[in-house]
């Protein structure tokens, strides 16, 4: 959940991560056509066992989701709350869970097959996201993969007393083309790509992207193919 924000945000989760973890339990509350790009970047993972990395992991429901969707994968994760990652362990205690900026992450070049960022930069500006997407480039290895989730569109807008806490947040929207050359200019090349419209139809609409770091590994698995969707939430 928490990626990279102030030490303001870290309390801010702190303090919301007992609600968050009552109300947000498990991925009930995700449209199916979203869950299918976390499939598809399980199914796409060239290791087994793989190796992968939740990347603001929060309190743990998409580790639980990665477990049930191949239950050989070594996972860790990573979030910047201790609040949020303490209730992670409390599900998830054998795994390896630390506090961690997702700009700075304590992880070896290449250890992981695969990481996972769902909503992680949230409440990071777009101008900061650059420094985050070089440490997914970094820990992932040749021919891995990287998976987005993020809200998307142009500005930010102020959260008001969320999951009934008394804090301020600020949520920035992604610009889809935005977050792409970023991720170009960190090295990773596009695979998939799906950019929905929001639950409603409303404006707001949902960006996702699974990428690969380039140069391509030699058996060509790092595909120039990229697939868009568009979907109105029900």
């Amino acid at each position: 959940m928490a990626g990279q924000t102030t030490d303001h945000t870290r309390e801010a989760y702190d303090e919301m991560a007992g609600s968050y973890a009552e109300l947000i339990r498990d991925t009930r509350y995700e449209a199916a056509v979203d869950l299918g790009m976390v499939t598809l970047f399980v199914q796409s993972l060239a290791q087994r066992p793989a190796t992968v990395l939740d990347a603001g992991c929060g309190t743990g429901r998409m580790i639980t989701h990665l477990s049930t969707l191949d239950p050989e994968l070594v996972i860790a994760g990573s979030d910047l709350s201790p609040g949020m990652l303490a209730r992670a362990r409390s599900q998830h205690p054998g795994l390896e869970l630390v506090a961690a900026d997702n700009a700075s992450l304590p992880f070896a070049d290449e250890r992981f097959d695969g990481v996972l960022a769902w909503y992680s930069t949230i409440h990071t500006p777009p101008h900061r996201l650059g420094a985050i997407f070089e440490e997914f480039r970094r820990v992932v290895r040749p021919g891995g993969l990287v998976l987005l989730g993020f809200q998307a569109g142009t500005g930010d807008r102020r959260l008001d007393k969320p999951y009934g806490h008394d804090v301020d947040l600020v949520a920035y929207l992604h610009h889809t083309p935005y977050v792409r050359d970023a991720l170009i200019h960190s090295g990773l090349a596009p695979v998939a790509v799906l950019d929905r419209s929001a639950r409603g139809g409303g404006a707001r609409r949902r960006g996702r992207g699974a990428l690969r770091p380039v140069p391509p590994p030699p058996q060509g698995r790092c595909s120039r193919l990229e697939l868009r969707f568009s979907t109105v939430w029900k």
